[in-house]
C-alpha cells in the first residue's frame, strides 16, 4: 500500500503543492515543521524597505522573506536587481507581480544547488565592489552570503523580516507523529532547520513514551523516504542518519516528478 505524502512546509506555502499532489492520487498530510511569524519590531525592516531604490542588489533568502517584505512594498524600484535562491522564491516573486520581464532576477544556474554558495558563484561579484547590497532573511540564518559579498567589497546590510520556530510537542502533535510513523510515507522536506526540528520533536516523543527503552521514533523516522530539493538538505539528512533520499532540485515540478517516479 502506498503511504501518504507528508508536506512539511510552513502552512501558508503548502496549499498549492498539496493540491497538485492530491491530483496525482496520493493522500496528503500537512505537517508544518516551522511556524512563520512577523517580528514584534518591524521598524528596521521598514527602514530598509524605504531605501530599496538605493541598493544595487537585494537578495531574498527564502519565499518567506519575499512574502514578509512585499507586505510593505507597493512597487519594486526601477534598476534594482533581485537575487533569490530557487524556483520557490521566483514563484513567490511572481505572485507579487515581479517577473523577469520587468526586473532582473538572478538565481543559481544549477537548480539542484539552490543555496548561498551557488548564488555567490552566479553573481558578478566584481561589479558589486563598493556598491550597497541588502539581504532580507529570517531572524536567524547563515552568514555565508553576507560574508561572501563583504569579501567581494560590497557594502552589505542585513535585515530580518520574520521569525521561524519549531512547533511545541503537544499531545495532539505527538499523536499525529506516531500515526505518520506507523506506515511508510514520502516526506517532502524543504528546510534543514525543519528536519532538525522534526528529529528534536521525535527525541522528545521517545523520552515521554512510557516504554522509552523499546520505543524509538527516531530510528523509525530514519527509515522513511525523504524527498529534498537541495543538496545541503540532503547532506543534513545523511548526517542525521537517513539513507532513503531523493534529491530533486529546486521547484515544485521536480518534487512532483520525483513523487510520480515513486508510484
Amino acid at each position: 500500500m502506498t503511504g501518504a505524502v507528508v508536506i512539511t512546509r510552513p502552512l501558508a506555502q503548502a496549499g498549492a503543492l498539496a493540491a497538485r499532489v492530491s491530483a496525482l492520487g496520493r493522500p496528503v498530510e500537512l505537517l508544518p515543521l516551522l511556524a512563520i511569524a512577523p517580528l514584534d519590531d518591524q521598524a528596521p525592516l521598514l527602514a530598509a524597505l524605504a531605501r530599496l531604490h538605493e541598493y544595487e542588489l537585494v537578495a531574498f533568502v527564502s519565499p518567506n522573506a519575499i512574502d514578509a517584505a512585499f507586505a510593505h512594498i507597493a512597487r519594486w524600484p526601477d534598476g534594482v536587481t533581485l537575487a533569490v535562491l530557487g524556483e520557490g522564491s521566483r514563484a513567490a516573486l511572481a505572485a507579487h507581480g515581479v517577473t523577469p520581464d520587468t526586473v532582473r532576477i538572478v538565481s543559481p544556474a544549477d537548480s539542484a544547488h539552490s543555496d548561498s554558495e551557488h548564488l555567490l558563484q552566479t553573481l558578478d561579484l566584481a561589479a558589486l565592489n563598493g556598491r550597497p547590497v541588502l539581504i532580507i532573511r529570517g531572524e536567524s540564518g547563515r552568514e555565508l552570503m553576507a560574508d561572501g559579498l563583504r569579501d567581494a567589497g560590497a557594502l552589505v546590510d542585513v535585515v530580518a523580516a520574520y521569525r521561524r520556530s519549531v512547533p511545541l510537542l503537544t499531545p495532539a502533535l505527538a499523536t499525529r507523529l506516531r500515526a505518520l510513523l506507523a506506515q511508510q510515507n514520502d516526506w517532502i522536506i524543504t528546510s534543514s532547520e525543519a528536519l532538525r526540528g522534526l528529529m528534536g520533536l521525535l527525541h522528545q516523543l521517545d523520552l515521554h513514551h512510557p516504554d522509552a527503552m523499546q520505543h524509538n521514533s527516531v530510528v523509525t523516522m530514519q527509515q522513511q523516504h525523504l524527498i529534498v530539493p537541495h543538496a545541503r538538505i540532503a547532506e543534513t539528512a545523511n548526517n542525521l542518519g537517513f539513507s532513503k533520499l531523493t534529491l530533486t532540485g529546486s521547484g515544485d515540478e521536480r518534487l512532483l516528478a520525483a513523487l510520480q517516479s515513486c508510484l
